[in-house]
């Protein structure tokens, strides 16, 4: 009798944990290929910035966020009081319901008192199922940078 309990007992946990095991479930990053701008890029502050990537996922995406902040190393030689600031950016999109989209906007635009110098811009997409992935770029902003014409 404890021979048929332990047998039983054996299938009945194997049938659940296979069970709990769906080779369907969604475990793939989305992919970025991030277009524009590219790593090392001079913005103009004052102006748009281009951005123009390509997301994809192998079952369906979600959403995408971008995020720009500063990396001053935080030593200056300057006495003077400055009159820019920081520049911070941080915006989420819906693509919902795609598999593969093309993004292209002008929405982010450097505002003209931004402080000059090296930023990072992260770009983050999400699927359906939560999975995420990230691309970095390193930026500098730059009152000399030429202005994108597209």
């Amino acid at each position: 009798m404890n021979k048929l309990v332990y047998i039983s007992a054996i299938l009945l946990f194997s049938t659940l944990f296979s069970a709990c095991t769906n080779d369907s479930e969604d475990v793939s990053k989305p992919v970025i290929n991030l277009i524009e701008p590219e790593d090392g890029h001079a913005l103009k502050i004052g102006a748009a910035v281009h951005f123009e990537m390509e997301l994809s996922d192998d079952t369906e995406l979600r959403s995408y966020k971008v995020d720009i902040h500063n990396n001053f190393d935080g030593h200056n030689h300057t006495k003077a009081v400055s009159e820019t600031v920081d520049f911070t950016y941080s915006k989420s999109w819906d693509v919902s319901g795609l598999k593969n989209t093309l993004v292209h906007h002008h929405e982010i635009v450097i505002p003209e008192n931004a402080t000059p110098g090296n930023y990072h811009l992260m770009v983050y997409c999400t699927d359906k199922a939560g999975n995420e992935t990230y691309v970095a770029r390193k930026i500098v902003l730059s009152y000399d940078a030429v202005e994108h014409e597209e």
